[in-house]
């Protein structure tokens, strides 16, 4: 039984676990959930933008907004947060300071934007165009229809696809350590990484993956309960065709079809 007691010392040891846990509330944690707030509520302003602009009947919006999406869905999310990280640090000094926190933040929002674009292109496109006809016929103009009737009710569709890209960035938030932050801005895998360091064993990142966990499983059990009841009710009235397409823009996110890359 000694492989047994080798792999509790090296994944359960109790005492790296409590010594820990402290630093992984206090630090770990907060940040993680301000980066990954704050990553969503700019990535939701940018991706509605970039909504707005695919469905745009002028080219010259919407080709843009189509290479905006194309560029920061196709590129890892590596790649995207070392190039904007180290490419704008002498700018970022300027304005933020020497920390590179901001620019991981703004990172994460420019990929989760292109995504979340996508999930509201595709949900305000699920929307019986009927709607914005029957509008138009009571003389509202293509804005206010779009903002009083169509987008409110896409956006009821849009919420699990939403859930699960906020899952996606609290995940991919792992991967700004890569910037070298500050100990005071460290998220739950670099608090885990470093106590792991120190410890000799891997203990303090599973009690990270239990944090990680902590968030993300109930989020994902929301996600079922929100797509559950809208099929449900869907069902009692009309399909619809545009559930399909979101469901497939959530499922194309980085993380959540598990891939850090």
């Amino acid at each position: 039984m000694d492989w047994l007691n080798d792999i509790l010392r090296t994944f359960f040891d109790p005492h790296a676990m409590l010594q820990v846990l402290p630093q992984m509330l206090m630090v770990g944690l907060k940040n993680t959930l301000i980066i990954s707030v704050a990553a969503t509520l700019i990535g939701l302003v940018l991706g509605m933008i970039v909504a707005i602009m695919g469905i745009s009947t002028s080219p010259w919006l919407r080709i843009p907004a189509r290479i905006y999406t194309d560029l920061f869905r196709g590129l890892p999310a590596i790649l995207t947060i070392l190039l904007i990280g180290q490419g704008f640090a002498r700018l970022s000094q300027s304005v933020f300071g020497p920390s590179p926190y901001p620019l991981g933040i703004i990172a994460l929002s420019l990929i989760a934007s292109a995504y979340i674009g996508e999930i509201f292109r595709a949900g305000i496109q699920s929307v019986d165009k009927g709607q914005l006809e029957a509008c138009r016929a009571l003389g509202m103009n293509y804005a206010k229809a779009m903002r009083l009737v169509v987008v409110p009710q896409g956006v009821r569709r849009m919420l699990p696809a939403l859930v699960n890209q906020f899952i996606a960035i609290v995940k991919d938030s792992s991967l700004v350590y890569f910037l070298g932050l500050l100990s005071s801005e460290r998220e739950l895998f670099r608090v885990g990484q470093d106590a792991a360091i120190l410890s000799g064993n891997l203990s303090p990142l599973v009690v990270a993956g239990v944090m990680y966990l902590i968030i993300t499983v109930p989020l994902t059990h929301l996600v079922n309960y929100f797509d559950n009841r809208f099929r449900t009710g869907r069902r009692k009235a009309a399909p619809v065709s545009g559930l399909k397409e979101l469901d497939e823009v959530a499922a194309d996110s980085p993380l959540t079809t598990g891939s850090n890359t």
